[in-house]
């Protein structure tokens, strides 16, 4: 059984390279803040990154059945028009979702 001071030290360590890691993006992203680069990247990753999502996500729609993939399609399309209408991707991804599984339990 480890020493309880070896215990404090070993959680103080993790504790200090937690912080550390979770500190380091801001502290190298402060000088480049005014970066041309960084707000191209802030405004155009977060599209990327969705649009790369949802792909992986319909990609693997090509190993389901045609009603699976056509509650995919409604599910995505519940996403897209309540985005469009509303502007809030977490309410658009959460209702999408439950859309999805909704249709995909109740008619399996």
């Amino acid at each position: 059984m480890p020493d309880n001071g070896y215990i404090a030290l070993l959680v103080l360590v993790s504790a200090a390279v937690t912080w550390m890691l979770r500190a380091l993006p801001f502290a190298v992203l402060a000088p480049m803040r005014h970066s041309s680069v960084v707000r191209y990247l802030s405004v155009h990753m977060p599209v990327g990154v969705m649009v790369m999502l949802a792909v992986y996500t319909v990609h693997g729609a090509a190993r389901q059945t045609p009603a699976e993939v056509g509650w995919l399609a409604v599910g995505v399309a519940v996403t897209a028009g309540l985005h469009l209408w509303r502007g809030q991707a977490l309410l658009s991804i959460a209702v999408g979702t439950a859309t999805y599984v909704t249709l995909l339990t109740a008619f399996t």
